[in-house]
């Protein structure tokens, strides 16, 4: 079946939050563990929400920790978010051609839409998906069928594409085609370890594989 819905996660996948993310991370564990963590310490938080990562680190003070991270994260927010190259000219050119389009991300709505807004990539999107919407967050297929059902498509004419291992399980685990983008922060040897349908070396790479000369 031919694809013509393509959902993508947001952060390290459309827009280039890694930096933002990172010092997200140092600057709340520097709040509650001082000099503990440098930056590699925190590539393996990049993906999971928020509140598995400091769940584990801290049962009692996750919600705390959340607030902390999420200030700082708003703060900074339009002064360290990019978009990768490539990315607003073939999402706009997927519009165009009339495919449907989705967002499925593990952020809360409000940092959605001030990242979307910065880089003028709300104005594509038929159908965004937020850990508010959901109980179960990627990998769980929950989030990429709640995008599906509101496009009206099904996982068969769909194609997940993402930055991390939960992008691509979500879409396995719904049923639809998946594509890895070797932009991740974690490596194209990460990315590829999980086995997507495709390997995208820039965003464009996506246009030829749904049919767009």
């Amino acid at each position: 079946m031919k694809v013509n819905t393509i959902l993508f996660d947001l952060d390290g996948t459309l827009i280039n939050t890694n930096e933002l993310i990172i010092e997200s991370f140092l600057h709340t564990l520097k709040t509650y563990y001082p000099n503990q963590y440098e930056r590699e310490d925190v590539f393996p938080f990049i993906g999971p929400t928020l509140f598995d990562t400091f769940n584990r680190m801290n049962p009692e003070k996750t919600e705390e920790m959340i607030k902390v991270y999420r200030k700082f994260n708003h703060e900074q927010h339009d002064l360290l978010v990019k978009e990768f190259d490539t990315v607003f000219e073939t999402v706009k050119t997927l519009k165009e051609r009339g495919f449907k389009l989705g967002i499925v991300t593990t952020k809360i709505r409000d940092t959605v839409n001030m990242g979307l807004k910065l880089t003028k990539l709300d104005q594509f999107f038929d159908v965004v998906v937020t850990l508010d919407d959901v109980e179960h967050a990627k990998p769980h297929p929950e989030p990429v069928l709640k995008a599906l059902e509101q496009l009206h498509a099904t996982p068969e004419e769909a194609i997940m594409v993402g930055d991390n291992h939960h992008d691509v399980e979500a879409g396995q685990n719904a049923g639809t085609k998946t594509a890895g983008v070797s932009w991740s922060i974690k490596g194209r040897d990460y990315i590829s370890s999980y086995n997507p349908d495709y390997i995208l070396e820039t965003m464009s790479d996506l246009l030829p594989i749904v049919g767009v000369e």
